[in-house]
């Protein structure tokens, strides 16, 4: 039976995942009748035989779906809890165990957009200036065969450099970003164009957003964005610029709440938890390079878990999902330091899933 991926949780093994120099995803719509240049997925292994014959030499084709979710666990102080194996994990699909299918560490290069905001807002353009600055501080994480691809917006969003191999071309194409055009910050369509864009890419996959998170003229409302984004197998891990901005203000006698600027962390947080992405809100430039740093051991350090739900249910609900980490005698994994100190831990991975609809 050919094992089929659930639309918005598509990742791949880690002996699957690198692209090869010929097949370099692209974010730009393919030519019409031409798709975009990606590999085909690899289907997890199925659980019953592909077909069932019949008499007459009739076969019925059965679809058996696998939710794939890309983990991270980390103490409860950051450090990344590495060489966890198969049984340590548990899934938990709507309150009930699943069968986890395939079990591998996530090691294969990166395919990520930098998404930043780059309009006029602030004093002297203060966001655009500090994005660019922030951003160039990502590029040092990133190793000969990882995939990078830059996005800017502000009233839309612009490719300006496609998926490259080649980090010194982002950073170009970052150094010639001048002199912002609009005002607005249309963060939701933003996210959700680039995620578009990446639907035909194949492999793992992830958005690192340097924005506000104020919305001031999206077509789309949160409540659409959250939507789609559980639709997604992309990841956002998010950096916020407010901070710096408000403390500035507040620092020259600035009054008000900033009510919209905790507003935008909060939908940044939001967006990166239901991904299984993370959100960092720097109050100073010296923090910037641990946090990139952070974002690329996050995405180089994720276990790929696959199971088959039990529930296969094509009625479109959305699936929530619960992931935790077992001892040998089937309770809670108890993790220690150096010393022998017990530690809490977090647990990194997507809150759930959209259900396929239809036969």
């Amino acid at each position: 039976m050919k094992g089929t991926h659930i639309g918005i949780l598509v990742t791949f093994l880690a002996c699957a995942l690198a692209l090869p120099l010929a097949e370099q995803p692209v974010l730009a719509q393919a030519p019409a009748g031409q798709q975009p240049s990606s590999q085909p997925p690899v289907q997890a292994p199925p659980a019953n035989s592909p077909q069932e014959p019949q008499q007459g030499g009739v076969s019925i084709s059965v679809e058996v779906p696998v939710v794939t979710l890309d983990v991270v666990t980390t103490t409860q102080h950051g450090d990344l809890i590495t060489g966890l194996k198969r049984d340590n994990f548990r899934i938990i699909e709507d309150g009930q165990p699943q069968t986890i299918t395939n079990f591998a560490p996530s090691d294969a290069p990166l395919t990520i957009v930098m998404l930043m905001e780059f309009s006029s807002r602030g004093y002297y353009q203060w966001f655009a200036y500090q994005a660019k600055y922030w951003a160039d501080a990502f590029f040092p994480n990133l190793q000969q065969k990882d995939w990078v691809a830059l996005i800017t917006f502000d009233m839309r969003s612009r490719i300006e450099a496609d998926f490259t191999q080649n980090k010194d071309e982002v950073r170009e194409a970052l150094y010639h970003l001048y002199f912002p055009g609009f005002s607005e910050t249309n963060v939701f369509d933003a996210i959700l164009d680039t995620v578009d864009r990446l639907k035909d890419v194949k492999g793992k996959k992830a958005i690192l957003l340097l924005a506000t998170g104020v919305d001031t003229f999206s077509k789309h409302t949160l409540d659409q964005t959250i939507k789609q984004l559980r639709q997604t197998d992309v990841s956002i891990f998010a950096v916020g610029l407010d901070k710096p901005y408000t403390n500035f203000l507040d620092s020259r006698g600035g009054f008000g709440s900033h009510l919209n600027y905790l507003q935008g962390e909060n939908q940044l947080r939001t967006f990166a938890q239901m991904t299984g992405g993370f959100a960092w809100f720097p109050q100073f430039d010296g923090e910037i390079p641990g946090i990139f740093h952070e974002v690329a051991a996050f995405l180089r350090n994720q276990y790929s878990i696959s199971y088959s739900p039990t529930n296969r249910a094509r009625d479109g609900k959305y699936r929530k999902l619960k992931v935790e980490l077992v001892g040998p005698e089937g309770g809670a994994l108890t993790v220690v330091d150096q010393k022998g100190k017990k530690q809490k831990y977090v647990i990194y991975a997507r809150e759930g899933y959209q259900a396929p609809a239809g036969n």
